[in-house]
């Protein structure tokens, strides 16, 4: 049965792998990102996530059944912040009505293996608290003290948390409506393939995330894992952080999580 996806960050990488998965399969998918898709929004500014709303209402009379969040960034920057948590809880929350209005409707957002890394509280606690001037303000503290690379992971744990403690609200689970993350390790995107193609940056990428299954994985092989989260298949799976990483996360932490 075709159903009705929207994927952001759909121009390049994990999205650009989704929205041709799910295509394949014979879905109406509308790919959102900063530009060559279907949908332009920049998830960083206000006006770009009220952007997405009102074109997702338009091009889909009102109803998704699905909605895959993967637009993000990895630089020493706040930017990162603002799209990879705000950007991202604006366009899960902002869409919750079109899901409300679908059938089966599911919900998934791309965390990261980098979730479980070294971050900063200040940044994490602003994001949870819904205050982006505030996350703003830390990314950047960091950033000016040497520690910007504590800004990707700070996002990407902020945005698990606010998936495991929005999941099982009267909003998403009261409304049967599945919300899930996914955490993906290392994947070969032109995001990463700079680091990957030198010796060094590939010795330091393999020691923050070793994954001892296979090595690094292709975009190709996590859209798979997306596309079941937010299939009528799934009709138990919520508030988790799936780990698609090789078995970095069990390496990293071991059984510390139990």
């Amino acid at each position: 049965m075709s159903r009705t996806y929207l994927v952001t960050g759909g121009a390049s990488g994990i999205g650009k792998a989704t929205v041709a998965h799910l295509r394949a399969q014979g879905h109406t998918v509308i790919g959102a990102d900063l530009r060559g898709v279907d949908i332009s929004a920049d998830l960083s500014t206000a006006e770009g996530r009220a952007g997405l709303l009102d074109q997702a209402t338009e091009l889909t009379g009102g109803r998704l059944d699905a909605v895959i969040a993967c637009a993000g960034l990895a630089h020493f920057d706040p930017l990162t912040v603002k799209v990879n948590y705000f950007g991202a809880v604006a366009t899960l929350e902002g869409l919750r009505p079109l899901l409300a209005a679908g059938t089966d409707p599911r919900a998934v957002v791309i965390s990261s293996v980098a979730s479980v890394h070294p971050n900063d509280a200040a940044v994490v606690d602003a994001a949870l608290a819904g205050d982006e001037a505030a996350a703003t303000a830390a990314a950047q503290a960091a950033v000016d003290r040497g520690e910007g690379h504590l800004v990707y992971a700070s996002s990407k744990a902020a945005i698990a948390r606010w998936v495991r403690r929005t999941a099982a609200g009267d909003s998403w689970a009261g409304a049967g409506i599945p919300l899930n993350a996914i955490g993906p390790g290392t994947i070969v995107t032109p995001m990463t393939q700079g680091l990957l193609d030198e010796a060094d940056g590939r010795k330091l990428v393999d020691d923050s995330v070793p994954m001892p299954l296979h090595g690094h994985a292709r975009a190709e092989q996590v859209a798979p894992l997306l596309a079941w989260l937010t299939s009528p298949e799934n009709s138990h799976v919520t508030g988790q952080v799936v780990f698609i990483d090789g078995g970095a996360d069990a390496v990293l932490r071991g059984d510390r999580t139990w």
